[in-house]
């Protein structure tokens, strides 16, 4: 039986021999049901005309997305270590040569997923490495797909030495960040998805509860956000799709942003 994946978000549900009526995903506020209505693929549907892209980022740094889009579109990124390999964020596909490229990169210890937007087939991509997957507790009722390999964490946790994954809420409850040590030459990079999104000018940031219908964040929790961050070292920031990427000063970016965005938003 297939296991169905919504085209609108991407995400992957249970293996069923006909499909689910809703996607509840979609159906939050934060999200939104195609205008075509609700319509799901299969990973074997998507690999029959879309392909797996790999992407060296940096040193110890991989990018893995889909062609042509998918859903959101985001990409995927594994960050090698000496200890194992972490996944950050997933996509709905994982064909031969992306299985390939990151077998030869050392596979994957770890599945870490910035928030429910992007859990795709995470579940598959997990399975195929013997790797564990590491969710926030604060957004269980958001996981569509369960497996043995699922661990709910509270706030924050090492998920191997160097690596850290830490909820900072907003965009969801769970909302989370994955901080990378040895990132940007060792000034270290936090990998964000849209929890923290790279805006066009890859100078600032910015932060919102729905990104698609323009719902704003409140500036308590945009100061929260930036609180949470801030113990961290840092100056790379990684978005969620190709090139958005802030480049350096990532702490100073998110300390300006948060600032404009509450100036903003109290007038």
């Amino acid at each position: 039986m297939p296991a169905w994946i919504c085209a609108t978000c991407a995400v992957q549900y249970p293996d069923t021999v006909e499909p689910p009526a809703h996607c509840p995903i979609c159906e939050d506020e934060r999200q939104y049901v195609g205008w075509d209505g609700q319509r799901w693929t299969t990973a074997a549907d998507l690999a029959r005309d879309h392909a797996c892209e790999v992407r060296e980022e940096e040193p110890d740094l991989l990018g893995i997305g889909v062609t042509p889009k998918v859903g959101i579109g985001q990409r995927a990124l594994l960050v090698r270590t000496a200890h194992g390999n972490v996944l950050w964020d997933a996509v709905p596909l994982l064909d031969d040569a992306a299985r390939d490229a990151i077998t030869a990169a050392g596979g994957i210890d770890t599945v870490c997923v910035s928030h429910p937007h992007f859990y795709a087939a995470h579940v598959d991509i997990a399975d195929a490495f013997g790797a564990r997957v590491l969710l926030p507790r604060a957004d269980e009722q958001w996981i569509q797909r369960r497996c043995d390999r699922l661990e709910l964490f509270d706030d924050r946790v090492d998920v191997l030495p160097g690596v850290t994954l830490a909820r900072i809420g907003g965009h969801f409850d769970g909302a989370a960040v994955l901080h990378w040590a040895a990132g940007s030459e060792g000034r270290g990079a936090l990998l964000t998805g849209d929890t923290i999104t790279v805006v066009q000018d890859r100078e600032w940031v910015s932060f919102m509860w729905s990104y698609p219908n323009l719902i704003p964040l409140d500036p308590g929790t945009i100061r929260t956000i930036v609180e949470r961050v801030a113990p961290f070292p840092f100056d790379r920031i990684y978005g969620g799709w190709w090139g958005s990427v802030v480049v350096t000063d990532g702490p100073g970016a998110v300390r300006r942003s948060a600032e404009r965005y509450i100036a903003r938003v109290t007038g």
